[in-house]
């Protein structure tokens, strides 16, 4: 667990990083994200001071123009999810973390492709695939730049037109998957599929022998998608803020 956490800090980026104890305050200016947005606390022994804590992050976040939110994994801890509880922060958008091991068998008939090395590129496909606005250009490119292990960024395309996007991070002997989309008018022709493997492919010819992602909880046919390619759960994780959200 604490590896895959590790390796989603380097794999997405956040722009500004504070560590407060064991709480990695994570802010981005660029890009709304919650994930690049978020204090994520890593001890669940780690409760000194929570009030002024708490108090303390939420003005880093309001110099930023972003609600307070924390990321819960298991590692946050129980009294820690009790405390907000008491004073009634909301909870919502469930994720789960999900891994398979990278065998030969994993990526059987998938295809070579080429990663695109035109970042431009690539983001203008992902901005027209995910349907979002024209504005995060410029944030998406700077957290794509700052990856700082390899990343293949993968796009493929039908009829002229970008159909599915994703970024497939290789950190050693992990490849991680990231910002997975197909567009709506795209979808349940395989396009994600063959995608997803060929990224693997990719990442298992680097030395990449194990491969794992982050899903929505109520994204089903992302869910089934993975899970038939092998994919089991591995932990949870939430967001909260306060008041309703």
């Amino acid at each position: 667990m604490r590896r895959y956490e590790a390796a989603g800090f380097r794999a997405w980026p956040a722009a500004s990083v504070h560590y407060d104890g064991t709480w990695v305050v994570r802010l981005t200016a660029g890009h709304p994200a919650k994930r690049l947005n978020s204090v994520n606390p890593l001890d669940p022994g780690d409760l000194t001071g929570l009030v002024e804590r708490i108090g303390r992050a939420a003005r880093r976040f309001e110099a930023y123009g972003r609600p307070l939110t924390f990321r819960m994994s298991p590692l946050s801890g129980e009294r820690l999810a009790a405390h907000f509880d008491q004073y009634g922060w909301s909870r919502f958008d469930e994720s789960l973390v999900m891994d398979m091991a990278l065998g030969e068998a994993a990526v059987a008939g998938a295809i070579d492709q080429i990663p695109v090395r035109d970042v431009a590129r690539f983001v203008t496909a992902s901005i027209a695939v995910h349907g979002s606005p024209a504005s995060l250009r410029p944030g998406l490119s700077e957290i794509i730049g700052a990856i700082k292990p390899e990343a293949g960024l993968f796009v493929t395309e039908a009829d002229g037109r970008p159909v599915t996007t994703l970024i497939c991070v290789h950190d050693g002997d992990l490849a991680g998957l990231f910002e997975v989309a197909t567009a709506p008018e795209a979808r349940g022709r395989g396009h994600a599929r063959r995608t997803i493997l060929a990224a693997l492919r990719w990442a298992r010819l680097k030395g990449a022998r194990r491969a794992w992602l982050q899903v929505e909880a109520a994204n089903l046919p992302a869910f089934g998608l993975y899970r038939d390619l092998g994919f089991g759960e591995v932990y949870r994780y939430h967001y909260r803020r306060p008041g309703g959200g």
